[in-house]
């Protein structure tokens, strides 16, 4: 590795996206600045990172397209108007060589952060993966959904799934296929989202697997699928991923999660394994959080997923070779 393959490595891009149209329960706007608030930067920056924060993005100013919305997609034009601006600026600072961390909002943001990683690797021979820790599937499309809302379709779209084929209007779609989609965590999935799931053979680690097998074995084998590919792996984050115990700030509770140790067993064995490109915050409410303690939890498994670790031993770099 050359050093300034290493210089690139060690440089983070932090994107806010203040989203919170996709979901039922509003306040996720709030996001990107509770992770702010809890230190993320400083945080990562004590690793040994250069940090550089493009602050939030703002959608005010972007002209709506003409295509007819889908009749059970919610806020469409809105999610449109985000999805459009986060492609173009994730791709754009994908192109910089830094690590781009997009801070939500809802899970809608993948939207077009992925688009814009799987554009961005595609371009230089690479397939892009996604690891999806939520407790839900995100695998509805406007034809499968019961409430419509856009942020249960994210990992459908990222798939190339129809039913919102405009949503990027003449922009690149850059989709995964859906053997590039690891769901882990899940434990909400309605009926028609997992007969299509069923459809498309789409990879899904639920809490009873994790509970039979543990975390370890069952992240390596993610690990293991992107190595063999020579891939880049996508990690988005949806903290509902973890128990309500441990993360009350979500909309979306679902009981049985992720403890904070496999959280942190996760986030440390992503770190060693060289893979990670990429990653997506979403779903965090500071609105229904306690005293900023999912904001901080957060934060501290983001750090283990960059190195951070209790007693010092040595690990793989986690450099992702730009050019490569």
């Amino acid at each position: 590795m050359t050093d300034r393959t290493m210089d690139r490595a060690r440089r983070i891009a932090l994107l806010g996206a203040p989203i919170d149209m996709g979901a039922s329960q509003r306040g996720t706007l709030m996001g990107p600045a509770a992770l702010r608030t809890a230190g993320l930067a400083t945080l990562l920056e004590s690793l040994d990172f250069d940090v550089v924060d493009y602050g939030d993005l703002s959608v005010a100013e972007v002209t709506d397209l003409a295509d007819r919305p889908p009749v059970k997609a919610n806020h469409y034009r809105e999610i449109q108007r985000w999805t459009r601006v986060l492609s173009r600026r994730g791709y754009e600072i994908a192109q910089t060589g830094a690590l781009p961390i997009f801070l939500g909002g809802d899970h809608t943001l993948s939207m077009g952060s992925v688009n814009a990683m799987a554009r961005h690797w595609q371009e230089r021979g690479r397939e892009l993966f996604v690891v999806w820790l939520d407790a839900h599937a995100d695998y509805n499309t406007p034809e499968t959904t019961i409430t419509a809302n856009m942020h249960g379709m994210s990992a459908a779209f990222l798939c190339g799934e129809p039913g919102l084929d405009g949503l990027l209007g003449d922009d690149p779609r850059a989709s995964i296929g859906p053997d590039r989609l690891d769901l882990f965590g899940a434990r909400s999935i309605d009926k028609l989202e997992k007969e299509l799931m069923r459809a498309r053979r789409i990879r899904v680690v639920d809490m009873r697997q994790i509970d039979e097998f543990g975390v370890a074995v069952l992240i390596r084998r993610v690990i293991e699928r992107v190595k063999a590919s020579n891939g880049v792996l996508h990690v988005s984050f949806d903290v509902d991923f973890l128990d309500p115990c441990v993360a009350p700030g979500v909309g979306t509770t679902v009981p049985g999660g992720a403890t904070y140790r496999e959280a942190h067993l996760i986030m440390e064995l992503l770190h060693d394994s060289g893979v990670v490109g990429s990653v997506d915050i979403v779903e965090l409410n500071p609105f229904l959080d306690e005293r900023g303690r999912t904001a901080r939890t957060a934060v501290e498994l983001i750090g283990s997923l960059f190195g951070q670790q209790i007693s010092d031993r040595p690990t793989p770099s986690n450099a992702i070779a730009p050019g490569e």
